[in-house]
């Protein structure tokens, strides 16, 4: 069977991803995005890791300060993930009119977040279109211990697969 386009966005559209909010900031910028890369790498200790598109905005400001959140948003509401699939509005006290507030490393955490995650980059592996972030878990905490967080199957979004030209 021949590699077409269209088989690999078949077949890398079928892998479960989890979707959640990354959110970052560095001297005075703040941003969050929509993402479906993500993933626990190690137990001890306890690294997360984040492909983040290389021209995206999160990208330089992941790169500038070492630090992204993760927030975890509940399968009932998916809507904020359309919303931030490109650069967030920033007022001061919102992204995106979603309500705000930091952490240990000054990254974005989400008050509507099911659970939050406060990472400080340990490494960055260049791969091709994306970088993988890889994030120590500095802080954390749930807001709601029984929502379910979103997956990319709670939506009609699809990210991967081949590049688009």
């Amino acid at each position: 069977m021949a590699l077409s386009d269209e088989l690999l966005n078949k077949l890398t559209w079928k892998i479960p991803n989890a979707l959640a909010l990354v959110g970052s900031a560095h001297d005075g910028e703040r941003n969050a995005m929509t993402t479906s890369w993500i993933t626990q790498l190690s137990m001890e200790p306890v690294l997360i890791g984040i492909g983040v598109d290389n021209t995206a905005v999160t990208h330089r400001l992941i790169s500038e300060s070492g630090a992204f959140s993760i927030n975890l948003w509940s399968s009932d509401d998916t809507r904020p993930f359309v919303k931030f699939s490109k650069p967030a509005v920033d007022d001061g006290a919102t992204l995106n009119g979603r309500t705000v507030g930091s952490a240990i490393t000054g990254a974005p955490i989400f008050e509507e977040a099911i659970a939050w995650m406060d990472c400080e980059v340990r490494k960055e592996m260049e791969l091709g279109t994306h970088t993988l972030f890889v994030g120590e878990i500095v802080d954390a905490g749930i807001n709601d211990d029984d929502a379910r967080a979103a997956a990319m199957s709670d939506t009609r979004m699809k990210y991967g697969g081949v590049k688009r030209h």
